[in-house]
């Protein structure tokens, strides 16, 4: 994996990476479908990070690249999100060099190969 992309249902200004790059959704295309972000991370090696259960269904019938990180936590104020992020953001990484899919819960971290 080379970097993340970071689907439009997440803060733009998000790091959650100090160590690899972050793209956000406009890097892409103005008005990119899930397919094009889909091709987009496939052909960049790049990571999906979505709120949107759409990438980690189809990351069970396919093999990386892409890999997902699904955010399956509630809505939250920018702040406390940046913070959850922060402390579960190694974790993750770990995870992602030997699952294609990280599910990351309010309580836990969920790593599918």
């Amino acid at each position: 994996m080379k970097g993340f992309l970071l689907d439009g249902n997440l803060p733009s200004r998000l790091q959650c990476s100090p160590s690899l790059p972050v793209t956000a959704l406009s890097q892409v295309s103005r008005h990119p479908s899930d397919s094009d972000l889909w091709h987009y991370a496939r052909q960049h090696e790049l990571v999906i990070v979505s709120k949107d259960a759409d990438f980690s269904d189809r990351i069970i019938l396919q093999s990386p690249p892409p890999w997902v990180v699904h955010l399956r936590f509630g809505n939250l104020k920018r702040k406390e999100f940046h913070a959850r992020l922060a402390r579960v953001w190694r974790q993750i990484e770990v995870l992602l060099k030997t699952h294609k899919l990280v599910n990351v819960y309010a309580d836990r971290l969920e790593g599918i190969r």
